[in-house]
């Protein structure tokens, strides 16, 4: 798809932060009015000859006993700053992503993966530092990149946005964390105007976005889906879509799903083995240093189970036949090495045929992405399987495929091609509705009824189903239904709150909230000032308890750029009003 010209009228700085699980990286675009944007990736950063790429650094971090960053990112590779760690007594610390990973991922595996936070540090000033040295580092690679670039960037130091990209599991209070972490590291200012320059990015959508800028749209055919998998060192993240009938953009046709089954936990599965084979033996505590030597290299050739692989650890003087220790180097059956790949791999094959599963239409493509999508015994594994059902998987050429998701979020920025998603999950409110005794359901709870302002007898503790789970909802589409409120005293009607509701269970029409109630979850409280409507008021009569005032409202679902949010709408002086929309996250998860 071609892209436009930016419509924008004052030229303005894109940049979005890739902060990946074991490496991280930075794309980033120079807005000009009338000038078709172009996407441009950081290449340089400090000490990055350490690193042996040029897109991506190292999501490592060194603070001292006190809490104080002292290295970051390919600097903290580096010998000397290694030495003056040992010497000061530093903490390294990597693989913090998964700390802000939902409930429902907290599993034994993920928690032996990553290490406990340093010593006086939560979550979100860890990747506020690490944010702040990820920008710092751009704005120097701007700066001396483009010509007059100190002019350039103090031009627009007040309009530069920030994409922030993040796995398809993670949702409003991973992305509420993330909007502190950004105002901890003193990006944006802690204020509206500063907030409205954060955008999110799931990383499966901008993965989807860098494959169509690589051209690889020529490969989707007509009337049926693609699926698009990052495949990144903790999470490997799988997204469904198909393209509209118009051609120009693409739509959600599953829910998207995130399997912590990334590269990190084959490395794990090595280590385990190392120490296991090498207890006992003079190499015992060397287990951690042959694991290292294995994630840089060996794990990245591996592409036969029946050949075998070695791990260059050591030195010429380095043998012991007995472990299959010759000359410095480590050999390992093809088999064994296989069996760290294995569960990684059956995980996201399971979720492959998920995604086949629910999809609306039949996929005849996957585009493989991300650091671990250049395991050739993972794309050979997985090919194998999907080219059985007649898929074609595929890998982008001539690009790095870690740079995937930085380079994507800016093209999601600039021309965002999903035009409509599948709503993750059921959602909904508590509503009551007026008694009938005929019905054997109310009949059973006949001793919950209760009598309402407008005298007519009552049970609560149902469930009104707002936007249904699996639901196809577009960019301009909303989801309304019509309430009422019934009060006696018109001074309870100047604000509205309501709880909305998740349903988290199976049933496709739940309904009584007492059967489930460990399925039912509050995402937040929407509210609306509603004084000067209620004023507006006129009282109804009512029998036998005098008088009482009706209050009608609308509760409205609708996406936000890449998140549902939700609002109340009312009439009032014969124009609708809105409150303010609040984004729909599930704050226990």
């Amino acid at each position: 798809m071609l892209r436009q010209p930016y419509g924008g009228s004052r030229q303005k700085l894109v940049i979005a932060l890739d902060l990946g699980t074991t490496f991280s990286g930075v794309s980033y675009s120079i807005l000009d009015p009338g000038i078709v944007p172009e996407i441009k990736g950081v290449t340089r950063f400090p000490a990055q000859d350490n690193t042996g790429g040029n897109a991506k650094i190292p999501t490592v971090l060194y603070y001292d006993q006190s809490g104080d960053l002292m290295a970051a990112g390919a600097e903290a590779l580096d010998e000397g700053v290694i030495r003056s760690a040992e010497d000061e007594g530093w903490v390294k610390y990597s693989r913090f992503k998964l700390h802000l990973r939902p409930k429902w991922a907290d599993t034994k595996e993920i928690n032996e993966a990553i290490a406990p936070l340093p010593p006086g540090k939560d979550i979100v000033e860890v990747f506020g530092d690490f944010y702040a040295y990820l920008v710092d580092c751009t704005l120097t690679f701007i700066q001396e990149s483009h010509q007059n670039g100190a002019d350039l960037l103090r031009s627009v130091q007040d309009r530069i946005e920030f994409i922030l990209s993040h796995p398809n599991g993670w949702e409003g209070v991973q992305q509420k964390k993330l909007r502190r972490a950004v105002v901890y590291a003193g990006i944006i200012p802690d204020d509206d105007k500063g907030q409205e320059r954060i955008h999110f990015v799931t990383e499966g959508e901008a993965s989807l976005h860098f494959c169509i800028d690589r051209g690889l749209s020529s490969f989707i055919k007509d009337e049926e889906g693609v699926m698009i998998i990052d495949a990144g060192g903790g999470t490997v993240d799988i997204s469904t879509y198909s393209r509209t009938s118009d051609d120009q953009s693409f739509e959600e046709i599953a829910t998207p799903a995130c399997v912590f089954a990334g590269s990190i936990f084959v490395t794990r599965r090595a280590e385990n083995f190392l120490k296991k084979k090498l207890k006992g033996s003079q190499y015992e505590g060397e287990a951690e240093l042959i694991a290292d030597c294995f994630d840089k290299t060996t794990k990245h050739r591996f592409r036969n189970a029946d050949e075998p692989s070695y791990i260059k650890f050591g030195t010429m003087r380095d043998t012991d036949p007995q472990l299959d220790i010759r000359s410095g180097q480590l050999r390992l059956a093809g088999s064994d090495v296989a069996s760290f790949f294995e569960p990684s791999a059956s995980s996201i094959l399971r979720e492959i045929d998920n995604q086949r599963l629910k999809a609306r239409r039949s996929v005849s493509s996957i585009f493989l992405v991300g650091g671990f999508a250049e395991s050739t015994w993972l794309f050979l594994k997985m090919r194998e399987r999907v080219e059985l059902f007649g898929v074609t998987l595929s890998r982008p050429a001539n690009s790095p495929l870690n740079k995937a998701v930085a380079d994507g979020a800016i093209s999601f920025y600039i021309h965002n091609i999903v035009s409509a998603r599948v709503a993750k999950y059921n959602y909904g409110l508590r509503m009551n509705t007026v008694f009938n005794s005929r019905d054997p359901e109310h009949a059973r709870r006949k001793g919950q009824v209760y009598t309402r302002p407008d005298g007519e007898k009552a049970l609560g503790g149902q469930y009104s189903i707002i936007l249904p789970k699996d639901a196809r909802v577009s960019k301009i589409q909303e989801f309304r239904h019509s309430f009422k409120r019934l009060y006696q005293n018109v001074s309870h009607m100047n604000t509205i709150r309501i709880d909305m509701l998740c349903y988290l269970g199976d049933k496709s029409d739940p309904r009584w909230m007492e059967t489930e109630p460990g399925n039912y979850s509050v995402l937040f409280t929407v509210t609306a000032n509603t004084g000067k409507a209620a004023k507006a008021l006129k009282p109804l009569r009512q029998k036998k308890r005098g008088f009482y005032y009706r209050f009608d409202y609308d509760i409205i679902i609708f996406f936000g750029r890449t998140e549902l949010k939700a609002q109340i709408c009312w009439m009032e002086d014969g124009v609708e009003k809105r409150g303010p929309a609040q984004i729909l996250y599930d704050r226990d998860r």
